[in-house]
């Protein structure tokens, strides 16, 4: 018999590191190959970790609620074979990036007791660079516990939500306080009228959590909201927004594709929809200014090859980005058809890792929902996301002073301005609006 370990896989581009939410097996269960060991969330997406062989597991090393990197080992399975069989070569960078490294054989280690001197130093080094997992900083910020007094259990010290949970049970939680000492700056608005600062006395003050009133309703958060919440809260705070907008004539747009809707329905057994002939022009866009489709790596600025357009698709309770790769190569029908398909999907829960990885550009179809204006959050690590609104009618004057009724739509783009200026996002702008403009029935194929 052999041990294998399974490691912690690499879950998206740009994700180094996932959150055990739920354990789906336990030591002694018999597993097939690829079958669920347990539900990993990460700021990006949330998925199941296969087994990548058949046997027995033989020991869980990762809690639930723990932060891993990706490669880090989280179980261990008991199979039948050669204990010497060589380790399968890595995955390629293209392969499914659900795909499980597999660490090699492996033999049970005793585990070390940690010294009095061990605590001490991994806690230092904790409290030089705290991270916490998803888990714990939600149990914080609900029971306003101070994480910076605490001593966790887990690797190198880390803080668990076992930690936390055992604290709330106990109620010995050491509740978050705020210094009335030192002052910090704070925008006044004018309106407001001047005081004399308040005697600093250093008191503290406990913040209170926010009550629950006769009616008010709970509504637990999911697993998919919280990695939403995580991804937006990094892009607000990592990156510089600007924002951009321009109105776009798209009467011969309209005129064109409701004019074959119909007929096209028929035949394809999809819709021709607006957002269809809006990424088609990004994507053509994009080609023609690269800078567009780049992202921000701290020391260089990595300018995409592939044209892969991320669209937002909402649900009830939840958003996610399905990608369209390679969409400056299709049609409108090809992106049109995509776009039909990867909604589906998303409605019914069935989108794969590979539908939702690779995207270099979002544009965002907020004119469903009636919008004529807003400023979207970037998809990091991506450099840009474009707000496609309503389109409606306005009253427009046209050469020689006549007015008429036109199709008017709002583009809204906002940039990451550490990759992006002003200059490079006009012409951009400038260049969608003109293939949006110049789009009808005797200058554009759909197919």
């Amino acid at each position: 018999m052999a041990i294998q370990n399974i490691t912690m896989p690499q879950l998206g581009e740009s994700v180094t590191e996932g959150t055990i939410e739920k354990w789906l097996v336990k030591p002694g269960d018999t597993v097939k190959k690829y079958d669920p060991l347990a539900e990993v969330a990460t700021d990006k997406v949330n998925a199941e970790i296969p087994s990548s062989f058949e046997g027995v597991i033989s020991e869980l090393l990762a809690e639930e609620g723990q932060t891993l990197p990706v490669g880090a080992v989280v179980c261990s399975v008991e199979i039948a074979g050669d204990s010497e069989l060589p380790p399968p070569p890595p995955p390629k960078k293209s392969a499914v990036s659900t795909a499980i490294l597999n660490a090699g054989v492996q033999k049970k280690q005793e585990t070390q007791q940690p010294t009095t001197a061990t605590r001490a130093s991994e806690k230092t080094v904790r409290q030089d660079k705290v991270r916490y997992s998803p888990a714990v900083l939600r149990l914080a910020q609900e029971y306003e516990i101070a994480l910076d007094q605490i001593t966790g259990t887990g690797e190198g010290g880390r803080i668990t939500r076992k930690d936390l949970m055992k604290l709330i049970e106990t109620g010995n939680v050491p509740t978050s306080l705020v210094e009335t000492s030192p002052v910090v700056d704070v925008a006044v608005p004018q309106s407001a009228p001047v005081t004399e600062p308040a005697s600093q006395d250093n008191t503290k003050v406990v913040t209170p959590t926010q009550p629950m009133q006769a009616g008010d309703i709970e509504i637990p958060v999911t697993k998919v909201r919280r990695a939403i919440a995580n991804n937006m809260v990094r892009s607000v705070h990592e990156v510089p927004h600007a924002w951009m907008m321009m109105e776009v004539d798209v009467t011969d747009l309209v005129a064109y594709r409701d004019s074959m809707k119909t007929e096209f329905k028929q035949k394809e057994g999809f819709n021709i929809t607006y957002f269809a002939f809006f990424v088609k022009a990004v994507a053509q866009a994009l080609k023609e200014f690269p800078m567009m489709n780049s992202m921000w790596a701290e020391d260089k600025i990595i300018q995409k090859h592939d044209i892969n357009i991320s669209i937002a698709v909402a649900t009830e309770d939840a958003l996610f980005v399905p990608v369209i790769k390679h969409a400056d190569e299709k049609s409108i029908k090809g992106i049109a058809k995509e776009i039909n398909e990867l909604a589906v999907k998303v409605r019914a829960g069935k989108l794969s890792m590979d539908d939702i990885k690779g995207g270099t550009f979002t544009v965002n179809n907020t004119g469903a929902f009636g919008s004529v204006q807003s400023m979207g959050i970037i998809n990091y690590p991506q450099a840009a996301i474009l707000q496609v609104e309503s389109i409606v009618k306005k009253p427009v004057i046209l050469p020689g002073g006549m007015f008429a009724a036109r199709d008017i739509v709002n583009l809204c783009l906002s940039l990451d301005h550490r990759v992006l200026d002003g200059l490079v996002c006009g012409k951009f702008l400038n260049r969608v609006k003109e293939i949006l403009e110049n789009t009808n029935k005797s200058s554009t194929s759909v197919y």
